[in-house]
């Protein structure tokens, strides 16, 4: 198969009228991108490679819409070296293979370069990364690839360790407002054909998830909508007629942000699933950073189930990591399947407490020096000092537990942890009291057999 055609041809489309409000507003130069100022500042990786045609290849990482297919497209404008894009989606080996080749005859002939840019660089397969590998190291051609999943997982090492990686970030609403008003009076936009109310605007905004290619979409729909009806504004129910998605009342800096949030985690402690996924919905469409809903899921397992379910932990974490890796929408079933787990595990606040009792007593001057026999005992001069002496080891010990002050002076007998009566701390609560009678002297050293034959 031949190559995608050039960014030149996408340029030509630009121009026409037909083409999507998208394309029409894609940036035509670095200082027209909106977000990614990480990226785009004086000597930095991208500036070299559009303006000092450094022949850097470089890896980009980020969600959808954030700008990656149109800094390719800014490069391909910009540099003298010839341009080939290539789809993951549909080419392979021996595409790559035809590219490189002929990167390879007209850097020989006439000492022109190649960029070749690999839209959802994540779906080649191994044999497809690997076959790029020559020739980026010896810069046959220039690789920008695009991808919306971690390269860490989806790209072959050889293939990151000889590119750049840049990380795109999603864009802040206000990222996506600059967007909004700049294709509203754009001549390559909406020309001030029509105005956007402002509740209509955050609607827009909230729907569009940091992605400035989907709000285009939506204000071009809505647009289309308010000029159907002879109408010279966007309202709200205009924009939500066309985008057919109801407006969530849902504010990310103000009251309605924290009581959703409230209530999400209350219904969550309540064990109520279904207020809990319903308030997840509330966020997930209103347009919340999923990373923010994982972080409270990872809180909520240790303050509100800690020992009554350990997995809680894991499995909020998990929820967490998919987030990072896959991204939305997929993520929000990996949230979805966290909150039910969480909703329905047995609850404890005891680790809460615990940890909160004894930040209290540190803080308020208790606890004394370490006690000899705990204290480091593996530097010259410690043993003439005494220390670990008296140090028992556990391990030699048939039930794994012996006597010993652990704790300073003052803080002796101090129980900070007491466990609750629910799910998995119910077995504990009995074994925690066996090991301290033994630890504190309360019981004869020696072994206190459990179900399973240990402490």
């Amino acid at each position: 198969m031949e190559p995608d055609s050039l960014f030149d041809d996408a340029a030509d489309e630009a121009a026409a009228s037909s083409a999507p409000l998208a394309v029409r507003m894609r940036p035509r130069n670095l200082d027209e991108i909106v977000g990614q100022a990480h990226l785009l500042g004086a000597g930095s990786p991208l500036r070299r490679l559009v303006e000092g045609d450094a022949p850097l290849s470089v890896i980009m990482w980020g969600p959808p819409g954030v700008g990656k297919t149109t800094i390719a497209q800014v490069v391909s404008r910009a540099t003298a070296r010839r341009f080939v894009q290539l789809s993951a989606l549909s080419a392979g080996v021996k595409d790559v293979r035809a590219v490189i080749e002929e990167a390879r005859r007209e850097l020989g002939f006439g000492g022109r370069q190649t960029v070749l840019f690999i839209d959802e660089v994540h779906r080649f397969s191994k044999t497809q990364q690997d076959s790029l590998l020559g020739a980026v190291e010896d810069r046959l051609v220039t690789l920008m690839a695009a991808t919306t999943e971690n390269p860490s997982f989806s790209v072959v090492s050889p293939l990151l360790s000889r590119s750049l990686l840049l990380t795109l970030e999603p864009l802040t609403a206000d990222d996506v407002r600059t967007v909004v008003r700049r294709a509203l009076i754009d001549e390559r936009g909406l020309a001030g054909t029509v105005t956007l109310a402002v509740d209509a605007e955050d609607h827009l905004v909230r729907l569009a998830g940091g992605d400035a290619r989907r709000v285009l979409t939506y204000l071009e729909a809505a647009a289309g909508s308010a000029q159907a009806l002879g109408h010279a504004e966007i309202d709200l129910a205009t924009a939500e007629a066309a985008v057919d998605t109801a407006a969530v009342r849902y504010d990310r800096a103000g009251d309605a942000h924290y009581d959703v949030v409230s209530a999400f985690i209350k219904s969550m402690r309540g064990s109520d699933v279904d207020a809990a996924l319903h308030w997840l919905a509330r966020m997930l469409v209103a347009g919340e950073d999923p990373r923010f809903i994982a972080r409270r899921l990872v809180i909520f397992a240790s303050e509100d189930i800690g020992m009554a379910d350990p997995q809680a932990l894991l499995v909020a974490i998990a929820a967490a990591d998919a987030v990072q890796r896959i991204g939305m929408p997929e993520a929000q079933l990996n949230l979805g399947q966290a909150v039910v787990h969480l909703a329905t595990a047995p609850k404890s606040n005891t680790v809460t407490t615990a940890v909160f009792a004894a930040l209290a007593d540190v803080r308020a001057g208790k606890g004394g020096a370490v006690p000899p026999g705990l204290r480091d005992a593996h530097y010259a001069g410690a043993k003439r000092l005494g220390h670990g002496e008296t140090y028992r080891y556990p391990h030699n010990d048939p039930a794994g537990v012996v006597r010993q002050q652990y704790a300073p002076d003052d803080l002796l007998g101090v129980d900070y942890y007491r466990p609750g009566r629910h799910g998995a701390e119910r077995p504990l609560a009995e074994r925690l009291e066996r090991l301290r009678r033994i630890v504190r002297g309360g019981a004869p050293d020696g072994p206190a057999p459990d179900a399973e034959g240990g402490v």
